[in-house]
């Protein structure tokens, strides 16, 4: 291996001990309190060392961001493959949502820290299109060609996103917990013992009608 071969590896292997240390302290810690300085301590580096390979922290966020949507992107890919059906592929799709944001708190959290992504982030994160696509190539299949001439993939997909999100935040914060609570006889007869995933389903489920009905009207 030559001496330019080795600085590379070298390179890169310092910049994944960054992130991988920045991790622990997201997981750990939060993701507000992690520090350039608290990195280079951990790792036994000097701060300039972690400026070379990062601009600032929010560069190192951005990494994670980044990450995370693919993840997300290659899990909602997934979901729709396991099915040819549009409506039955954003059934799955939605689920598969719900699933990976409980599963993968830190970086839920950590991408939708200032709320969804402005077409400036999408700029910087790739997977965003990804993410994009997969979704909204399933809701134009359930719009046979003419059927809805005012049809418009761009809203329903951000309605169909907002809609995720707002359950997944409002259960991530605990505030969902009470709504199962309603009376004494629903409590005894277990109807709201999965109320969430009872929520998820229900408005999934509206907004898929939504949609069909809108088509046989046309």
């Amino acid at each position: 291996m030559g001496i330019i071969d080795r600085k590379q590896r070298q390179k890169e292997e310092v910049r994944a001990s960054i992130l991988d240390t920045a991790w622990q302290m997201v997981v750990s810690e939060g993701w507000q309190s992690f520090s350039i300085r608290k990195i280079a301590d951990a790792i036994e580096y000097s701060v300039p060392v972690i400026y070379s390979h990062f601009e600032n922290k929010d560069a190192i966020l951005l990494e994670f961001n980044r990450k995370g949507f693919q993840l997300l992107a290659d899990t909602l890919r997934k979901a729709k493959e396991g099915t040819s059906d549009p409506a039955d592929q954003i059934r799955a799709m939605a689920t598969a949502y719900w699933n990976f944001a409980f599963e993968n708190k830190e970086y839920y959290q950590l991408m939708y820290g200032l709320g969804i992504p402005t077409c400036e982030t999408v700029s910087k994160i790739p997977a965003l299109v990804d993410f994009n696509e997969v979704v909204t190539s399933s809701l134009v299949a359930m719009v046979a060609p003419g059927k809805q001439p005012s049809f418009d993939p761009f809203l329903k997909y951000q309605s169909f996103w907002s809609m995720l999100h707002g359950l997944v935040s409002i259960n991530m914060s605990a505030l969902g917990h009470p709504i199962g609570q309603t009376d004494g006889q629903d409590k005894k007869e277990g109807k709201h013992d999965n109320l969430p995933r009872q929520v998820l389903d229900d408005v999934v489920c509206s907004f898929i009608r939504g949609i069909q009905a809108a088509e046989n009207n046309h």
